[in-house]
C-alpha cells in the first residue's frame, strides 16, 4: 500500500511546526528567568558621567568638594540607568516587576545602600582614602550577584570592579581617582558597548 504524495509534506510541516513552538516555548522561559533590561548604552552614558567626575574631581581644591562631585555624579548615572533600563524594558518586553526584574534589583540594592552607608561613616571619620575601594568593591559586589538574573557579562564585570577595588587598598591614596575613572568610566563604557552589541541596546 504506498502512501498519498501529500503525507510526507503534512508531516514534515508538521514536524516543522513543532520545532518553532519547542523553540519560543524555550524562548520565552529563557526570558522569564532573566533579566534582559539591563541597558548597554545606558551603561555607557554612565561611564561618561564616571569620565566626566573623574576629571571634575581631580582638580578639587578640598576633599569634601571631591566628594560632592562623585556624589552628584552618582545620582546622575542612577537617574540615566533607571531611564534607560525604563526604555529597554519597553522596547524588548521585558517585565521589570517580574521575578528576575526583582531579584536584579535587590542583588544591586543591598551593596548600594551599605556603600551609602559606609560613605557617611568614612567622611564622619575622616576616612577618605577609603572611599573608592569600598565603592568599587561594594559596586562590584551588587553587579556581580545581578548577574546570575541577568546577561552574562554582568558577572564579569562585577568581577573586574571588585579586583579594582582591591587594587586601590593597595596603592598610594592619590590614585584612587584614577581607579574610579578605570572602574566607573572605562569599565562602564566598555562593557556598555559590548552588551549594547551583543545583547541588543
Amino acid at each position: 500500500m504506498t502512501r498519498p504524495s501529500g503525507a510526507s509534506t503534512e508531516v514534515t510541516t508538521l514536524g516543522e511546526h513543532a520545532a518553532e513552538n519547542i523553540q519560543f516555548i524555550r524562548r520565552a522561559m529563557e526570558r522569564s528567568s532573566t533579566f534582559t533590561a539591563v541597558p548597554g548604552m545606558g551603561g555607557a552614558a554612565m561611564g561618561a558621567i564616571g569620565l566626566a567626575a573623574a576629571a571634575l574631581a581631580s582638580v578639587q581644591p578640598t576633599a569634601e568638594r571631591w566628594l560632592l562631585v562623585w556624589l552628584t555624579a552618582a545620582v546622575l548615572a542612577l537617574v540615566v540607568a533607571v531611564m534607560a533600563i525604563r526604555r529597554k524594558a519597553v522596547r524588548t518586553g521585558s517585565v521589570l516587576t517580574g521575578a528576575p526584574g526583582r531579584r536584579f534589583a535587590l542583588s544591586l540594592a543591598a551593596p548600594l545602600l551599605a556603600g551609602a552607608a559606609l560613605t557617611w561613616g568614612l567622611w564622619a571619620s575622616n576616612g577618605w582614602t577609603l572611599m573608592p575601594s569600598t565603592w568599587l568593591l561594594l559596586y562590584g559586589a551588587g553587579v556581580l550577584p545581578g548577574g546570575v538574573y541577568s546577561v552574562a557579562p554582568m558577572q564579569v564585570l562585577g568581577l573586574a570592579f571588585m579586583a579594582l577595588g582591591a587594587a586601590a587598598l593597595v596603592t598610594p591614596p592619590s590614585w584612587g581617582n584614577v581607579w574610579l575613572a578605570l572602574g566607573f568610566g572605562v569599565l562602564q563604557i566598555g562593557f556598555g558597548w559590548y552588551i549594547a552589541r551583543r545583547h541588543g541596546g
